[in-house]
């Protein structure tokens, strides 16, 4: 499963330049199961219309839930070569507040089954976890289902 240490990553969005290119196994132990902290972590793409519409959703998640110990990380799929030309100006568009990240790991093989054993491998898709609850969801989400899912997972 998806779980180990949580270690912090520089992106933080707009007032950040730099975006870190991180493995699955770097991604890997962001997560620490062993806090009360609830990890919603969105994989998207910039060239994904689904992606990119709920993209705000989590921005109010990250916005509205910090203070329940609700942690949004964007998990960019976006080509590394596309860094500067496509993802820090979206993010720097899109005012885009939440933790960003570039996982940068071609064996995709590998590592979407340890995400999800009913994951393809499409976007967008959601893990909600903390240390009792580990939630996939392959599929774009709307904000009030979002709300509602996450607020199932804190309850």
């Amino acid at each position: 499963m998806f779980l180990i240490m949580f270690l912090s990553l520089s992106c933080k969005g707009p007032k950040e330049d730099k975006i870190n290119i991180i493995t699955f196994d770097d991604l890997y132990k962001t997560i620490d199961l062993s806090s009360d902290n609830t990890y919603v972590i969105n994989f998207w793409a910039t060239w994904c219309r689904p992606c990119v519409k709920e993209l705000p959703y989590f921005e109010y998640i990250n916005s509205q839930y910090s203070e329940k110990n609700v942690k949004v990380l964007l998990v960019s799929l976006d080509f590394p070569s596309q860094i500067e030309s496509k993802l820090k100006p979206y993010i720097f568009t899109k005012k885009i507040k939440s933790q960003v990240i570039l996982l940068d790991d071609p064996d995709l093989k590998t590592w979407i089954p340890k995400v999800s054993d009913k994951w393809g491998g499409g976007i967008p898709a959601t893990l909600i976890v903390n240390k009792s609850n580990y939630n996939f969801y392959p599929n774009p989400f709307d904000q009030e289902s979002l709300v509602k899912e996450i607020n199932r997972v804190l309850d």
